[in-house]
C-alpha cells in the first residue's frame, strides 16, 4: 500500500401533475398518480384555520406570503412543486399540539417538515394545507456522558450534533451524506443511514425515546432513557421511519457510543465492477467489519473524471472507499491491511492509503459531491436507493447494465455497497423519459426479486409509494392502512405518502 497523493432533476411525476407514467410492469404502472388523495382544503377552511392559529401563535410563526410559501413547495427530490396554503414555524411542542388540534377541527392537512433535504418527496404538501416546519426547534437540550445519551429537538442539524458529542469524547454514528445541512428529526422520520451504517447501523438503533404529537393533537412520550426497554409494544420503533405520517416528533433521546480512537482510510481501484463486487463480499469473509465500504461504478467514475481529469487511473473501471476504525491506529490499520490484502487478491489495481486528514478528505470529496456531479452530467436524473444482499450485488449490476442498454439510458451506480445499499441513478434526456420510467420500475422489481428492498435510507414518500406492492403483500399493506387510520382517523397528517393511493384493497 502507498500514500495517496442543482439543477432540477427529473422525477417519476411531472410537477404538480396527477399523471402517471405508462410503464406496465406486472400490473404496476409506475407512480399511481394523485387519484384518491384527499382534496385541498377550501378557502374558508384555510381562513378559519389561520384565524384560529393567530389566536395561539405569534404572527412571526405564520407564513402566508406567496413567495415565502414557494420555498416549502419543493424538497431535494424534485418531485414537483406543491405550494402549501400556510406555513407554521413551531417553536415548542405546545405549538405542534395547537396546530394539529386546529387542523383536525377544520379538516386541513398538515405536512411536517425538517430542513427539506429529503429525496423521496416525503415533505411535500400534496394536498396543500399547512406545512409544519420544525426548523426553529433546534436546541441541543442535553449531552450526558454518564448515561451516554443526548436529548435534542428535531430541527438540530445532524452535523452540529456529531461535533458536539465528539467534543466530549462520544460518537453519534449515523452519517447521511447531507449531515452538514439536514436535521436530526428528518433523519429519525426517514430512518436515515449513511456510509457508517455498515458497521454501526442506521438511525433506529440510536433512538431510545421520543416525544411525539399524534395526528389528533395528543402528546405522548414513548421509549425510555435506557438501553433496555421491553415493556409494551415498540412504539418508538414504529415512529422511527414513519416519515411524518403517524406523528410529529418534537424531542428525541439518542444513544451515543464511545468515539473511536483512530480511523484509517484507503482508496482501492479495480479494472471493472465485477471484480469490485466480488471483493466486497470477500472482505467480510476475511473477518473484517469495515467502518465504511463505498462503491463507485464506471459511469460514476466517468462523471468524476469529467470534472477532475487525472484524479483516478484511466484503467480503473470501479473503486471502493474502504475505511476502518478502532481504539488505536494499530488496530484500525491492521483491519485495513487485511481488507486491502483481500482486495489485492481479487485483482485490485492499486490501494492508496491516506496518511493524514487532508488526504482522507481528498479521498472522500468525490463521493460526497457525486450526486450533484451526476446531476450535472445529464439533462435529467432519477436517483434511487435500493438494497440487495451483498452476495447479489454483482448479479444486480449485470442485470441493471443490460437494462440500461435495452432502454437506451445511462445508469450510474454508487453507494454503501458494504451493506448492499446502492444508489442507482438513471440519466437521460427528454426523449427518453418513458424509457427512464420503465428502467426505474424494472430496477425496483429486480431488487425485490433478489430479496432486497426498494429503499434503504431515503424512505418511500411520494416517489416510491407505487412500488410498495412489489415488496408488501396486500394483507400487509391493508394492515398498514388500518394502523394509519387508527392514529390519524381524518387523514390529516402528511396524506398521500408511503402507501399507494390505488391498487390495494382493504
Amino acid at each position: 500500500m502507498q500514500a495517496s497523493d442543482p439543477k432540477k432533476t427529473a422525477t417519476h411525476l411531472p410537477q404538480g401533475s396527477s399523471a402517471s407514467p405508462s410503464t406496465d410492469l406486472n400490473g404496476l404502472d409506475g407512480l399511481d398518480g394523485l387519484d384518491g388523495l384527499r382534496p385541498r382544503p377550501s378557502a374558508a377552511a384555510v381562513e378559519a384555520t389561520r384565524r384560529a392559529l393567530n389566536g395561539v401563535l405569534k404572527d412571526t410563526q405564520i407564513v402566508t406570503d406567496a413567495d415565502a410559501l414557494e420555498v416549502y413547495a419543493t424538497d431535494w427530490s424534485s418531485a414537483g412543486a406543491f405550494p402549501p396554503d400556510l406555513v407554521v414555524k413551531a417553536e415548542s411542542t405546545s405549538d405542534v399540539v395547537h396546530v394539529l388540534q386546529i387542523a383536525n377541527t377544520h379538516g386541513v392537512p398538515v405536512t411536517p417538515r425538517g430542513l427539506g433535504t429529503g429525496k423521496a418527496g416525503g415533505a411535500l404538501p400534496l394536498a396543500g394545507g399547512i406545512v409544519l416546519s420544525l426548523e426553529r426547534m433546534s436546541r441541543l437540550i442535553e449531552i450526558n456522558p454518564a448515561d451516554m445519551v443526548a436529548v435534542v429537538e428535531p430541527g438540530l442539524i445532524t452535523g452540529d450534533l456529531m461535533s458536539a458529542v465528539e467534543d466530549v469524547g462520544l460518537f453519534y454514528p449515523p452519517d447521511p451524506n447531507s449531515f452538514a445541512i439536514c436535521s436530526i428529526g428528518g433523519n429519525v422520520a426517514c430512518n436515515a443511514g449513511g456510509p457508517r451504517a455498515l458497521k454501526y447501523g442506521v438511525t433506529r438503533p440510536y433512538v431510545l425515546g421520543l416525544q411525539v404529537v399524534l395526528p389528533t393533537g395528543e402528546r405522548i412520550e414513548v421509549g425510555a432513557r435506557t438501553l433496555k426497554h421491553v415493556a409494551g409494544y415498540d412504539l418508538t420503533g414504529l415512529i422511527v421511519g414513519s416519515e411524518g405520517t403517524l406523528g410529529v416528533i418534537t424531542e428525541i433521546t439518542l444513544r451515543l457510543v464511545p468515539k473511536p480512537g483512530a480511523v484509517e482510510t484507503a482508496l482501492v481501484t479495480f479494472k471493472d465492477t465485477h471484480a469490485a463486487s466480488l471483493a466486497i463480499t470477500r472482505v467480510f469473509g476475511a473477518g473484517v467489519l469495515p467502518r465504511t465500504l463505498e462503491f463507485l461504478d464506471h459511469h460514476a467514475l466517468s462523471a468524476i473524471r469529467a470534472k477532475t481529469p487525472g484524479r483516478f487511473p484511466e484503467n480503473a473501471g470501479a473503486l471502493l472507499i474502504l475505511e476502518t476504525d478502532g481504539p488505536s491506529h494499530e488496530r484500525a490499520f491492521e483491519d485495513l491491511s487485511r481488507a486491502a490484502e483481500v482486495c489485492s487478491d481479487q485483482g485490485a489495481l492499486d490501494v492508496l492509503v491516506a496518511q493524514d486528514e487532508m488526504q482522507r478528505t481528498r479521498i472522500w470529496e468525490p463521493r460526497r459531491v457525486l450526486s450533484m456531479t451526476l446531476t450535472e452530467s445529464a439533462p435529467h436524473k432519477i436517483s434511487e436507493d435500493i438494497v440487495v444482499p451483498r452476495s447479489a450485488i454483482a448479479t444486480f449490476l449485470e442485470r441493471v447494465y443490460a437494462l440500461s442498454t435495452d432502454n437506451d439510458v445511462r445508469v450510474a451506480t454508487y453507494g454503501h455497497a458494504g451493506d448492499g445499499n446502492l444508489h442507482v441513478n438513471v440519466l437521460f434526456d427528454d426523449a427518453h423519459k418513458q424509457a427512464a420510467d420503465r428502467t426505474v420500475a424494472a430496477i425496483m422489481a429486480i431488487a425485490v426479486e433478489l430479496r432486497g428492498t426498494i429503499s434503504g435510507e431515503h424512505g418511500v414518500g411520494l416517489l416510491k409509494r407505487a412500488f410498495m406492492p412489489l415488496e408488501h403483500a396486500p394483507p400487509v399493506l391493508a394492515l398498514q392502512r388500518r394502523l394509519k387510520k387508527t392514529l390519524d382517523p381524518q387523514d390529516i397528517l402528511n396524506p398521500g405518502k408511503i402507501l399507494p393511493l390505488r391498487g390495494v384493497t382493504e
